[in-house]
C-alpha cells in the first residue's frame, strides 16, 4: 500500500512528543517490519485528537480512537493481517457494494430496500441493486475534521461509559478512510477478508458525506459525519449503502427494518456506528 515513511520507528527524529504508550506490529502472521500503529497507555482527552492530529499530520501519522470494548481487547490482541490487504484506491465503491448487496441483501429486498433509488427510476427487478446513494443537497455546516474532533472529544469525555475505555492512536495512512487497512484490521473479517475493499467505500463517504473514521474497536467502528443526509430520501438511499457496508448493523440490531433504520440512524446523523458478528 502507497504510505509515506512511516515515522513510528522513532517518533522523536520526527519531532513528535507523544504520550506514554505502546507500538503495535504484532499481526497473524508474526510480527510485521514496523509498526503498524500507535496507541496510548491512558484514556483518551477530549483534546488530545485536536493535538495529536496537528501533531502528526504533518509526517503521515492521522488520529484514531481505539477501544478495547467490555472485553479489554485492545490493539495488540486484534488479530491484523497487513498481508492480506490490497489497496483501497484499487477498488470501485459502487461495485463493491453491488457484490455486497447481491449476496447480503436478498431478505431486504423483499421488504422494499432495493426500491430506494433516487433521482431515477429503479432498473431491473426487485432485489437488484439501487445504486449509490446521492450527494446531500444540504450543504455542510462545519469542516469535516472538525466535526470529527468533536465527536472524538464526546466519546473521550464519556468513553468507558460510550464504549467501554477509549484510548488515542496514531497510523500512517494518507487519509482516514484507508486507516483500517493501513493497519490490517480485521473486524469484519467474517463479511470481508480484505478490508480495503470496505476502506473503498469509505472514501466515496468521505467524498460525498464529510465522514471520517473516528472510532475502530475489535469488530467496531464508529464514523463522523459532516455532510449527513437531511431527507428521508436520501436516508433511505444511504441506508441500502450501511447494508450492504455491514449487514449485522440491521440484521442483528433492533429495529432490524431498513427503512426505520434510515430515519432513526442515518437521518440528519453525525456518526454511523457499525459491527460485524
Amino acid at each position: 500500500m502507497a504510505t509515506l515513511p512511516n515515522p513510528l520507528p522513532d517518533p522523536a527524529s520526527s519531532g513528535l512528543d507523544l504520550p506514554p504508550g505502546s507500538l503495535v506490529d504484532a499481526t497473524l502472521d508474526g510480527p510485521w517490519h514496523e509498526p503498524l500503529l500507535w496507541y496510548a497507555d491512558g484514556p483518551a482527552a477530549p483534546r488530545d485528537w485536536t493535538e495529536l492530529r496537528a501533531a502528526g499530520r504533518r509526517v503521515g501519522l492521522l488520529p484514531v480512537l481505539v477501544t478495547g470494548g467490555h472485553r479489554g481487547r485492545w490493539p495488540k490482541d486484534w488479530d491484523l493481517c497487513p498481508d492480506g490487504m490490497t489497496y483501497p484506491g484499487d477498488h470501485d465503491a459502487e461495485e463493491v457494494l453491488a457484490d455486497y448487496w447481491t449476496d447480503h441483501a436478498d431478505d431486504e429486498a423483499g421488504d422494499g430496500t432495493a426500491d430506494h433509488k433516487s433521482g431515477e427510476e429503479q432498473s431491473g427487478g426487485p432485489g437488484s441493486w439501487p445504486g449509490l446513494a446521492p450527494v446531500p443537497a444540504r450543504e455542510a455546516a462545519e469542516d469535516a475534521d472538525t466535526v470529527a474532533a468533536g465527536l472524538a472529544g464526546v466519546i473521550a469525555a464519556d468513553a468507558d461509559e460510550w464504549l467501554g475505555g477509549a484510548r488515542m492512536a496514531l497510523v500512517p495512512a494518507r487519509r482516514s478512510a484507508d486507516i483500517p487497512a493501513a493497519i490490517g484490521w480485521s473486524g469484519p473479517v467474517n463479511h470481508e477478508n480484505d478490508v480495503a475493499r470496505l476502506c473503498a467505500v469509505l472514501r466515496s463517504w468521505e467524498d460525498r458525506y464529510d465522514a471520517r473514521v473516528v472510532v475502530l474497536g475489535f469488530d467496531t467502528m464508529i464514523v463522523s459525519v459532516g455532510r449527513p443526509p437531511a431527507t428521508i430520501e436520501e436516508a433511505r438511499a444511504l441506508a441500502a449503502e450501511h447494508y450492504a457496508f455491514c449487514p449485522d448493523t440491521i440484521d442483528q440490531a433492533p429495529p432490524h427494518d431498513i427503512d426505520l433504520y434510515a430515519e432513526k440512524a442515518v437521518l440528519n446523523q453525525e456518526a454511523w456506528s457499525f459491527w460485524w458478528d
